[in-house]
């Protein structure tokens, strides 16, 4: 594992996430977070103490630059905490000593399955923790919807042309 690519590629999604992403406000309910792409490639052999830090960092770095309060923090140290389960329920012990986890390494279903459910996880947790109310809660499964389509489509797209 090259870490110096995996910390390029956090800082490089990182300022599209801040600079180009943020601004989008699609239709008011569409904020992609594609900063969680860097989240979800991380190595499957960090432990699991390693993961939540990371996971910690990362959110807290978003929420200085959204000017949140701890939003995307808890959104990602929980993310960082199911991963690992979810890696054991969709990656076979074969394919976990690739260490990688790519459309290439556990296939496109296990893929799409990893992605799709850890996200719709993240912006739920996001869009809920913002709204702090069920008074809300149609627009916040809306934004959750939405939000996570686009999000899906941007973090399988950019495997999709990452590894072939």
């Amino acid at each position: 594992m090259d870490w110096t690519k995996q910390i390029g590629r956090y800082i490089l999604v990182m300022v599209l996430q801040v600079l180009l992403f943020n601004q989008l406000q699609l239709w008011g309910a569409c904020h992609p977070y594609i900063y969680i792409l860097c989240l979800l490639m991380l190595p499957i052999t960090l432990p699991h103490s390693v993961d939540m830090i990371i996971g910690a960092a990362v959110g807290l770095v978003m929420d200085i630059f959204c000017n949140c309060l701890g939003v995307h923090t808890a959104a990602c140290i929980l993310l960082m905490y199911v991963r690992p389960y979810l890696i054991g329920a969709l990656v076979n012990d074969k394919d976990r000593l690739n260490e990688q986890i790519s459309l290439r390494a556990i296939g496109m279903e296990a893929m799409f399955k990893y992605v799709v459910i850890l996200v719709v996880l993240h912006h739920l947790t996001v869009f809920m923790l913002a709204a702090w109310s069920w008074a809300h809660i149609g627009f916040v499964l809306l934004e959750t919807f939405v939000s996570s389509v686009i999000t899906i489509l941007l973090v399988l797209g950019y495997n999709t042309l990452r590894y072939r």
